[in-house]
């Protein structure tokens, strides 16, 4: 098992959560974080940090937010990697718990 973001971090990006990762298994995008499954230890630590409720152990994710499973492996892959954290996006207050995110991933 392994922790997911999921849509809530599209377009608010927090980075809180990466401070206290012990691997440093988060990746940054343009506008959304992920976490790489390969290096994710399931610590948890990350869960309570994350201002917008982005974070989600794998057995627990909302059956519409799975898809962010694959989402997150795969970008990953590409994504650099980050290792502090950094401010939010600047309209993060008006985007965080607005639905329907996804189309508004930047790859």
């Amino acid at each position: 098992m392994t922790f997911v973001v999921t849509e809530n971090c599209i377009r608010c990006k927090y980075t809180d959560c990466v401070d206290v990762c012990p691997t440093d298994c988060f990746h940054e995008g343009p506008n959304f974080l992920v976490i790489n499954p390969q290096t994710c230890i399931d610590c948890s630590l990350c869960v309570q940090e994350c201002p917008a409720d982005a974070i989600y152990d794998e057995k627990d994710l909302p059956e519409d937010q799975r898809h962010f499973i694959e989402l997150n492996a795969e970008l990953a892959e590409v994504w650099p990697v980050i290792e502090a954290t950094s401010a939010p996006m600047s309209e993060a207050e008006q985007w965080i718990d607005r639905p329907d995110k996804l189309q508004y991933l930047e790859r």
